[in-house]
């Protein structure tokens, strides 16, 4: 399969873009420094301006798929600034892309387009699958937003697969990475209570729906992509602990991180049990569905 990937230097992006060259896919990225791209992925790679320009034909001509991941980081304090460039960065940046799909000829017939599990906002501790509506906070209307840019490529005759990310186990980035110096240290533990859901998924395993949702011919929409048995924030930092041979104990409370963090600091105490209702369509058997498991993996 011919796949152009945007976000191919991201965390997911990475990671996707090895497993798509192991199975001996032909991959082309998108970035806005293509030089450093092609070096650091061993592809080729186009430069794209994703907030003001639509995407190079060049990058579109006779391949199979297109796989959207770029987009600003959602895991910073929220200021009135990176807002707009967390909303601008995917819906102008999906719109500019859907932009490039509907330019080329022949036109690339499948885009895997990126989402978030923000899309549904906080749901306390109910199930949640991609039959559920979205939140109605300000993440739930970038997600929605999102998700309409990507669907309007469905107009074109494209098939479109919306793959819904919950929190990516990665010891490098993201929030796993900012969890390990305090349990490290000792003194990681529940944050604010500890109730809330959180939906994690392994590197390994958002790279596998990725790469079964480009091979299911008839599979379009949302797809959930978040391991089978969510964790509270109590039980995920107890993992974290075992995984780390540190103690798990000390509570975080939550007007602490509120003024740590701001805005952003519902993503950590707010929470959402989502689940891969559609897992099972795509006929995707996770690698890692369970989170000591996952996170021994992740850390060594």
């Amino acid at each position: 399969m011919n796949v152009t990937v945007s976000g191919a230097t991201g965390r997911v992006g990475r990671h996707l873009v090895a497993a798509l060259k192991a199975r001996g896919d032909d991959v082309v990225a998108l970035s806005r420094d293509p030089d450093k791209a092609g070096e650091q992925l061993g592809v080729k790679a186009y430069a794209w301006d994703l907030k003001n320009d639509a995407v190079p034909k060049e990058a579109l001509l006779g391949r199979d798929a297109v796989v959207h991941l770029a987009g600003e980081d959602v895991g910073q304090r929220w200021t009135t600034a990176v807002k707009e460039e967390i909303r601008a960065s995917r819906e102008l940046g999906t719109r500019n892309l859907v932009a490039g799909i509907a330019a080329a000829d022949p036109r690339p017939p499948v885009l895997v387009s990126a989402s978030a599990s923000g899309f549904y906002g906080p749901h306390g501790a109910e199930l949640v699958d991609e039959s559920s509506p979205a939140g109605r906070d300000w993440l739930a209307d970038v997600c929605v937003r999102w998700e309409k840019e990507a669907d309007a490529a469905a107009g074109l005759d494209v098939r479109v697969v919306k793959v819904r990310t919950g929190i990516v186990l990665d010891a490098e980035g993201g929030a796993l990475a900012q969890m390990l110096t305090p349990f490290r240290l000792g003194v990681g533990g529940p944050v604010a209570g500890g109730r809330q859901y959180l939906p994690w998924i392994h590197l390994d395993d958002i790279a596998g729906i990725y790469l079964a949702a480009l091979d299911h011919e008839r599979l379009s929409g949302p797809v959930n992509a978040s391991a089978p048995a969510p964790a509270t924030n109590r039980d995920f930092s107890r993992a974290l602990g075992r995984a780390l041979h540190r103690p798990a104990i000390a509570p975080v409370p939550g007007f602490a991180v509120k003024l740590l963090f701001g805005e952003m600091s519902q993503l950590v105490v707010g929470g959402v049990r989502m689940v891969p209702g559609r897992a099972a369509e795509l006929g995707y058997v996770f690698a890692h569905p369970e989170l000591d498991g996952a996170l021994a993996d992740t850390l060594s």
